[in-house]
């Protein structure tokens, strides 16, 4: 009888991708990246396993959003004190911290315990198209 197979983690071998944002809908940026992070590219994905690989996200400030999102979506936190809501629209936080918009948009499409913790530490967005990773090699990710 086989057995299923289950990757260890000592013998995954990672690389690295740049997937670049410019004119691309941010959740389609977002599902590419969180799904290249988790390893569900690879045939040894195991979901208890992070088999993922790194991805660099550039030109995180040239992401499109459709419809009216752009004056209608909202980022939302709270202090914990009562009244201490606190509401920043998409334009607004698109001009201060792009990068932000693509982190908080991939986090969400990872698992919410350790091992995406684990997996979100492998991502690093640049609101620019310049990047200080060459020296890993990264391949071009086409979606």
């Amino acid at each position: 009888m086989k057995t299923t197979f289950m990757a260890k983690p000592a013998e995954i071998k990672r690389k690295w991708y740049v997937l670049d944002a410019e004119g691309k809908p941010l959740g389609r940026v977002a599902a590419e990246a969180a799904r290249i992070l988790r390893g569900k590219h690879t045939p040894a994905f195991t979901p208890h396993v992070d088999t993922g690989d790194h991805v660099i996200v550039i030109n995180a400030d040239k992401v499109v959003l459709t419809g009216r999102k752009l004056d209608q979506k909202m980022y939302t936190r709270h202090s914990g004190y009562p009244g201490g809501l606190k509401q920043t629209p998409y334009r607004q936080m698109l001009a201060k911290r792009p990068e932000l918009i693509m982190e908080k948009a991939i986090k969400g499409m990872l698992p919410h315990n350790r091992l995406g913790e684990q997996q979100f530490k492998k991502l690093k967005v640049y609101s620019g198209s310049e990047h200080p990773h060459q020296a890993q090699k990264p391949e071009v990710w086409n979606f």
